[in-house]
């Protein structure tokens, strides 16, 4: 007798959602993923294509005629469908703020309608210009001004939260919500402006390493793994663990661009040099970055025992092995 759950992924043919699949079937629950491929790729999900247990539905999660059945008879909803990455938000910034705001609306009416429990990712990004040593769930969100098209992003994104947390208010819809701050590891791809894959690949290379700025601003990497531990653990029980909340999901261990660059680089025993480029050119005119991005993990840690486990030197080699050809 199968006593798994029932899981549905928007967006699960990402770098995330592909790995959140497989780890969810390999734990005995059935799977169904919904995503339209236009940043994920079916690639992604090869190692689990045929399992009796795992469906692939192609389809925008808007457009998906199935949708409410599959809602009805899901457990867990863990909706990841959104844009992805600096450089396409800049590049498509009406088509990342329909994506990101019409698409969680279409799923979370449907979680309300039948009270499932409904898993949000949302974004470091939405903590803006904060000058805060590290961010807070509670801290007061600073976004830029609509001019610059690299706010929208954070902006769509936490209008998704508000959604979400109203839905939880209004209807007691067993909502989760996550702030991720750069999760990385194999399958991630640095088309879309991933910094950490995209240094991999060009050392593996020995092309030179692009820095947007001067290097100084940091960030926190968590891998992929660490980060499905805290996404499962939040969804678990009756209520969920993470229930009405909203959590950070990362590390709180700092690096500044241009050491990774140079930790990258001696890792894979390149020969590929650091070039450091401005943001303008990289960019736009005005572009606005953040110096720091680091979370603070106390709430996570309390409620849930998460601890991330997997060192920096670990994450590079990985992503390098994953790159590397076979």
């Amino acid at each position: 007798m199968n006593t798994g759950k029932t899981y549905l992924i928007t967006g699960g043919a990402g770098f995330i959602g592909s790995h959140l699949a497989e780890q969810l079937l390999q734990q005995g629950h059935r799977v169904t993923v919904i995503d339209d491929l236009s940043t994920g790729s079916e690639k992604n999900l090869s190692k689990i294509l045929g399992r009796p247990a795992f469906t692939f539905i192609v389809s925008r999660v808007s457009a998906c005629p199935e949708l409410e059945k599959l809602v009805a008879r899901t457990d867990v909803i863990f909706h990841l469908a959104a844009a992805v990455g600096v450089k396409l938000i800049i590049e498509k910034p009406l088509y990342s703020i329909r994506n990101n705001l019409l698409e969680t609306a279409c799923i979370l009416e449907l979680a309300c309608k039948y009270k499932k429990t409904f898993l949000l990712t949302s974004t470091s990004e939405v903590y803006g210009k904060s000058p805060s040593h590290s961010f807070n769930e509670a801290d007061d969100l600073r976004i830029g001004n609509p001019h610059l098209s690299r706010w929208s992003y954070a902006c769509s994104k936490l209008m998704d939260e508000f959604m979400a947390m109203a839905s939880w208010r209004e209807h007691g819809t067993p909502v989760v919500i996550t702030r991720l701050f750069n999760i990385v590891g194999p399958r991630q791809t640095g088309r879309y402006g991933m910094v950490l894959p995209r240094f991999v690949q060009a050392a593996l290379e020995n092309k030179p390493l692009t820095v947007y700025g001067d290097g100084t601003q940091s960030r926190c990497f968590c891998h992929i793994s660490d980060s499905l531990k805290a996404l499962m653990q939040l969804t678990k029980g009756e209520p969920p663990l993470g229930v009405g909340d909203v959590f950070n999901i990362g590390t709180d261990s700092e690096i500044s661009i241009a050491d990774l660059a140079r930790k990258v680089i001696t890792l894979t025993g390149s020969k590929s040099e650091i070039e450091f480029i401005p943001y303008e050119k990289a960019y736009a005119p005005g572009f606005q970055d953040m110096m720091r991005r680091k979370p603070c993990l106390k709430k996570l840690l309390a409620r849930t025992g998460f601890k991330p486990e997997t060192a920096l030197d670990q994450i590079i080699l990985d992503i390098a092995q994953s790159l590397s050809p076979r």
